[in-house]
């Protein structure tokens, strides 16, 4: 699956890589709900690669990645993995340390 990576801003303040396998409906799910993030939380603020294991299998074992859909935030902070199709927006937003926004029509209470 081929899916476009977000232009490199310089400085990035927010570094995310996204490992998927392939073509598959939780790849992508997990690449259009990464990217709705990305352009309503931080645009502009993002350097975001997306590294399709089936094309790049050595890729997998330089970050140890065991699953797929697996996304890592490398900057800023500690790096942290979550693993899963990103649906559960609270959780991925959590995880990038960022509050959700009340408009946002992908949030579920």
């Amino acid at each position: 699956m081929e899916a476009p990576e977000q232009p490199e801003a310089a400085g990035a303040e927010y570094e995310l890589h996204l490992y998927i396998a392939g073509n598959t409906p939780s790849a992508a799910a997990a690449v259009r709900n990464l990217q709705d993030i990305c352009e309503r939380y931080l645009a502009g603020r993002v350097e975001l690669r997306i590294i399709d294991l089936s094309a790049q299998p050595e890729a997998a074992g330089e970050e140890q990645i065991v699953a797929s859909p697996t996304l890592v935030k490398k900057r800023p902070g500690l790096t942290r993995f979550l693993v899963g199709d990103l649906s559960d927006r609270r959780r991925v937003l959590a995880l990038l340390g960022l509050t959700p926004d009340a408009h946002d029509p992908y949030l579920h209470d």
